[in-house]
This record gives structure tokens, C-alpha cells and sequence, in this order.
């Protein structure tokens, strides 16, 4: 097997808008693209499988075994045409993300899409109470929009690694036009909050019925367990520099 596209069926979009939720810094795409096919019942129409994807398998809840995939979505509500592509991985080497980037933007071209919209997590290294998003486009005519929706531009620095900042950027010589939307996270956990914000922006700029309930919970719950981990670094910090109980440097 190399790369390859199997379409469970056929799709047509007149001005379809990719929406990637993939894994990668703080699993915030992967948390957006699933939640997003969850809520708004998307219903499959490609998977793609590929050799640049780790060489195996998963075992399931029923004794059966399934290949790694990325998967495609489809919905549609009279106004909006969204396929969203979810995942378990990524390609692991340069030429595979590259290779996995072409299929996809083939595939995106072949069904009618014209806008690509990436999502992933912008680390800063450090656990915020404020979690803002971060974003890059290849077409300034993009910037307003996402601008009325408190999305900030220009303030985000280095590079963009793997499949959100490819897809845009080659998409952008292939004729579509993308922003990468990055939410702001710690960059070592899973960052449902950041997450949420995403997926709240989404939902407000294409005007799409996402109820936030579930991730809600889950954001708390997120928040609860990174307010531990941040106590106790800090309590690992000063314990080297605290004297033990009942003993005096004063002699």
C-alpha cells in the first residue's frame, strides 16, 4: 500500500470549505475536527490511508483490527459545505507529510472545495488563564472577518509544523485560498479549553448550531487537572529550597 483515497461515496461541493482537525501541539485540531463531526452529525465519505503513517494497526472493542487512517466528513446546511478531515496520526517524515499534503489538496479540488481552514495549537510554554487565537492567512481579503471574531493576526512567531501550515500554503498554489487558526496552549497537555475557543469561533463565524455543553465539561475538567500539575511544579521548585521541618541552620 502507498497513499491512496478510498470514497465510500461521491461528493460535490459548489464553494466547499475544508476544515482539517488533526493531531499535533496540544491535540487541539484533533479535539475541534472531532467534536465538530460529532455535534454536527458529518457523515464519512473518504478515508486515506498511507504508508508514511506508523506501521500499525489498532485493535478494537469487538476483537477486529483497523489500519491507521485520516478520514473525510461531509456537511451541508443550505448555506455552509464543510468537509472536515479527522485523524489518529500524522505522516512521520518530511517527504510523507508532503506526499499526504498533495492527496488531500487533489481530493479537496475534486469535490469543490475552494477554502482551506487549518487547526492547531500555538505553544507558548506556559498554562494561561486567557486563551486567544492565533491566526495566518494566505489572502489578505481573509483578515476582516476573522478579525470581527477576535482572531488575532501578526502576532504569532516561527513556523507552523505538519499538515496545518502545509496544507494553506501549498493550497495557495493550487489556487484555494487558507488560514491556519492556532489556539493558544501550554503545549504539553491536551488543551480542551483551547479547543472550545476554536471551536466557539467557528461556530460563530459560519453561523453553524454547535452545542458547547460537552466540551464545557470537559474544558473544566481539563482546567481543574492542569491547575494541579501546575501546583505541584511549583512546589518541586521550592522544596529544594526549604529547610526541613525541625531542623535549625542555627547552631
Amino acid at each position: 500500500m502507498k497513499t491512496e483515497i478510498v470514497e465510500k461515496r461521491k461528493i460535490k461541493f459548489k464553494d466547499g470549505v475544508l476544515i482539517t482537525g488533526l493531531p499535533g501541539i496540544g491535540l487541539i485540531g484533533q479535539v475541534v475536527g472531532r467534536y465538530l463531526v460529532e455535534e454536527l452529525k458529518a457523515k464519512k465519505v473518504a478515508n486515506l490511508y498511507s504508508h508514511h503513517f506508523p506501521h500499525q494497526v489498532f485493535m478494537t472493542k469487538k476483537g477486529g483490527l483497523r489500519l491507521i487512517k485520516n478520514s473525510f466528513y461531509e456537511y451541508r446546511d443550505g448555506k455552509n459545505e464543510f468537509l472536515i478531515l479527522v485523524g489518529d496520526v500524522q505522516a512521520m517524515s518530511s517527504i510523507g507529510q508532503y506526499e499526504v499534503v498533495d492527496y488531500i489538496l487533489d481530493y479537496a479540488k475534486k469535490v469543490g472545495v475552494t477554502r482551506i481552514m487549518s487547526v492547531g495549537g500555538y505553544s507558548t510554554g506556559k498554562i494561561s488563564e486567557e486563551r486567544r487565537v492565533f491566526a495566518v492567512t494566505t489572502h489578505k481579503e481573509m483578515l476582516s472577518g476573522f478579525k470581527k471574531h477576535g482572531v488575532i493576526f501578526g502576532e504569532a512567531k516561527g513556523s507552523i509544523v505538519g499538515v496545518a501550515g502545509l496544507l494553506p500554503a501549498i493550497g495557495k498554489l493550487r489556487g484555494f485560498k487558507g488560514v491556519c487558526l492556532m489556539g493558544e496552549t501550554h503545549g504539553g497537555y491536551v488543551d480542551t479549553a483551547s479547543a472550545r475557543n476554536i471551536v466557539k469561533l467557528l461556530s460563530s463565524y459560519f453561523q453553524i448550531p454547535v452545542d458547547l455543553k460537552r466540551l464545557d465539561q470537559k474544558a473544566k475538567e481539563s482546567e481543574k487537572m492542569l491547575k494541579r500539575i501546575e501546583e505541584e511544579i511549583q512546589k518541586s521548585m521550592v522544596a529544594p529550597f526549604e529547610s526541613p521541618k525541625g531542623v535549625s541552620y542555627i547552631r
